[in-house]
């Protein structure tokens, strides 16, 4: 028979209660050990969030030294050309790899045919970025919004947007973009068939390595607001509602992947990106295929509107934004918040 000394009492006690915060020592398992510094929470974190997964949205009009700020939007302006240049290279400075150029023209017209001006400011800037500003990605938006009149995406005929001829308009567009020196046009007009139209234009006309980053699914989503102003795009009547995606759709949007892939995207996009998380998510887990996200321009106001209120850390908030559609799946942000994020995360 084995007598139990007082040694072993204490023994078996110390093993069954934890003296330092009175829980059971046999908790294995604590969590909070990978959490209890920076340099250790650093060592297991998940999710690497970089300047190199930003693009910076510039948008860019006519004339010399103009900087006009965006009254919706703090810290984005409509730059001229060589201002633009200017914000490109300090884009670069700060770590950020590319720029996505929006156009505003002197004139607008029903067809949009200033989409495809040589001469236009997209175009311009273009070519002035790759010549001052060498190993800067430029990407260039193609659309018609900012060049009708009417402001809507596309050629109205009877009311209506007529998919066929303004795939034809879009296709023009994207080649002058090539022939500025694009390294990536990106259709986000919606148009059937667009990105298929565009990728055999470009070939054909000996384009072959411009890449398309097509917004595969761009949904019609009240948190375009403050870019209506900054691309002066707002329709003059209707809505976009026939060919941008319905919110409550994400099925449709795996089609509409699908079918921007099969058609020869090289990098397909979500837009919004924080109302559709879980797009990003399913997009990203069925293709393993190059995806963007574009934290657009109401996610990006509203932050910076709670941030003047005092009501919310901006940096932080900025961060974490960004950090959760980088976690979704998004391989590329594009995001107002490029330069101030890069230099955060230096």
């Amino acid at each position: 028979m084995t007598t139990r000394t007082h040694s072993d009492s204490a023994h078996g006690s110390h093993h069954d209660t934890d003296h330092t915060n009175g829980g059971p020592d046999h908790l294995r398992h604590r969590p909070r050990r990978l959490r209890r510094t920076a340099a250790m929470r650093a060592l297991v974190r998940e999710t690497r969030l970089s300047p190199d997964n930003f693009i910076y949205p510039l948008f860019v009009r006519t004339g010399e030294g103009l900087r006009r700020e965006v009254g919706s939007m703090p810290g984005v302006f409509q730059l001229s050309v060589d201002e633009a240049v200017r914000e490109a290279a300090a884009a670069k400075s700060d770590g950020v790899p590319g720029v996505l150029l929006f156009g505003l023209p002197d004139e607008k017209d029903l067809v949009g045919s200033g989409a495809y001006d040589p001469e236009a400011p997209v175009q311009a800037a273009a070519r002035a970025i790759k010549q001052e500003v060498p190993g800067l990605l430029v990407v260039t938006d193609v659309c018609l919004c900012e060049y009708t009149s009417h402001g809507h995406c596309g050629i109205l005929v009877d009311d209506e947007i007529a998919n066929d001829v303004t795939v034809d308009q879009l296709v023009r567009a994207a080649l002058s973009h090539a022939a500025a020196g694009a390294d990536v046009v990106a259709p986000s007009d919606m148009m059937d068939g667009r990105v298929g139209r565009i990728r055999s234009a470009l070939d054909d006309a000996g384009f072959q390595q411009t890449a398309i980053m097509s917004y595969a699914a761009k949904y019609c989503s009240a948190f375009y607001g403050p870019f209506r102003e900054a691309a002066d795009s707002a329709p003059a009547f209707g809505d976009r509602r026939s060919h941008q995606m319905d919110p409550a759709n994400v099925d449709e949007a795996i089609r509409e992947v699908a079918l921007d892939i099969e058609e020869g995207a090289d990098i397909v996009m979500v837009k919004p990106a924080l109302a559709y998380l879980d797009v990003i998510a399913r997009v990203k887990a069925e293709f393993n295929y190059p995806t963007a996200a574009y934290h657009v321009s109401g996610e990006y106001a509203m932050l910076k509107a709670a941030a003047r209120n005092g009501w919310i850390d901006e940096p932080r908030a900025m961060l974490e934004t960004l950090t959760s559609i980088r976690r979704a799946g998004a391989d590329i942000i594009i995001t107002y918040y490029a330069r101030e994020a890069a230099r955060a995360l230096a």
